[in-house]
């Protein structure tokens, strides 16, 4: 995709407004910030929001934990004409439905995020990862699954191949999956036979979802549904589940900070981004604070220190040589993020503008047939 290069004209002015305001020190002293809760919300709060705030005694900033939400409760907000959120993570496929809706404002990453240390502009320091005019990149995480090391059965190899998922014969047990099709889906074509590359075309057609929703259907009475991040770590911990999908950050905080008996699954771990949007329409002095926030918290250095604390790789190409070693437990942490060389022998690229298209329409398809 190619990235604009210039704002609209009444963007621009924005951006400029706001920058007079920065040094007449005419922002907002709170912020209500948008994430996802867990391990990846307390990286931001150590990397970002705890630095921000002691650099700025007067200002607060609030966590609302409703990202997976985010999509519809803006869509509400602006019916309502009350816009709460004042910076939001989601995922890049949410940016991409939250701009064409104009509900997340256009920014140039120029203008609005800082250059790298050695001048290198932001545009060309995050690079393809900005994938929408509205989106602030973060990090490249991944959704993967964990399994009980202890639940293997006894003669029987480590699962090592996406497709145990389906192979309850082999592996016994229940299984947890996230409550959308994003991912089940292309996982189940895969294992039906399809192959990588033409997933998404197959997906796009009525036939293809039936096919998916089919295969899905053989594991669906050993399935555990779940919708925030943390709830399969839980269930693993628990041994209610045999294996189960979830973000890498939350495996490896319940396998490397909780010492729990979970091993990775890596094998067609699927690719995705998670970045700010800043909603459309904010009053003056709310976006002067944004834009100053946004600027911190995205810099090289930033990046880097939030991978101290979450195993999910800096969405900047400067900030990865600064990933040193887990701030806690003194671990080096390249090797456990999803882009390392070992982790990603075989990694399934996720289709960003596919799901931008396709989401509301297969969504309410899965939803019915998970109600059937």
């Amino acid at each position: 995709m190619q990235l604009i290069k210039t704002l609209t004209a009444s963007t621009a002015l924005l951006v400029v407004a706001a920058g007079a305001a920065y040094a007449d020190d005419h922002m907002a002293s709170d912020m209500t910030l948008v994430s996802w809760g867990g391990a990846y919300q307390n990286s931001q709060i150590k990397a970002y929001a705890e630095p921000y705030m002691e650099m700025n005694p007067g200002v607060s900033i609030t966590w609302d934990e409703s990202s997976n939400e985010a999509v519809a409760k803006l869509r509400a907000m602006n019916e309502a004409n009350n816009v709460t959120w004042d910076l939001v993570d989601v995922v890049a496929a949410d940016a991409m439905r939250l701009c064409d809706e104009g509900l997340a404002m256009e920014i140039d990453p120029n203008e609005v995020l800082a250059e790298a240390p050695d001048g290198t502009s932001a545009e060309d320091d995050f690079g393809d990862l900005l994938v929408s005019d509205c989106f602030i990149p973060q990090i490249v995480y991944s959704t993967t699954f964990g399994y009980r090391e202890d639940m293997v059965p006894a003669g029987t190899p480590a699962p090592t191949d996406i497709c145990a998922l389906f192979d309850t014969e082999t592996y016994p047990g229940m299984r947890s999956l996230e409550k959308r099709p994003i991912n089940n889906m292309e996982w189940a074509l895969l294992c039906d036979g399809v192959a990588k590359d033409e997933v998404y075309s197959v997906l796009e057609t009525p036939e293809g979802q039936q096919r998916a929703l089919d295969k899905l259907a053989t594991i669906k009475d050993s399935v555990i549904w779940w919708s925030a991040g943390a709830d399969t770590p839980q269930l693993l911990a628990d041994g209610e589940v045999f294996m189960g999908s979830t973000y890498n950050g939350r495996l490896f905080s319940a396998i490397e900070e909780q010492d729990q008996p979970i091993a990775m699954l890596w094998d067609a771990q699927v690719f995705d981004l998670d970045g700010w949007i800043i909603p459309s329409g904010l009053p003056e002095e709310r976006l002067n604070r944004v834009l100053d926030f946004v600027k911190f918290a995205t810099d090289t250095q930033r990046l880097a220190d939030q991978a101290a604390y979450i195993s999910y790789g800096p969405a900047r190409f400067s900030s990865a040589p600064l990933v040193g070693k887990h701030a806690e437990l003194g671990i080096d942490m390249a090797p456990h993020m999803p882009t390392d060389p070992a982790n990603a022998k075989n990694t399934f690229l996720y289709n960003y503008e596919f799901w931008a298209d396709y989401r509301d329409d297969i969504d309410a398809k899965f939803q019915a047939w998970l109600a059937q």
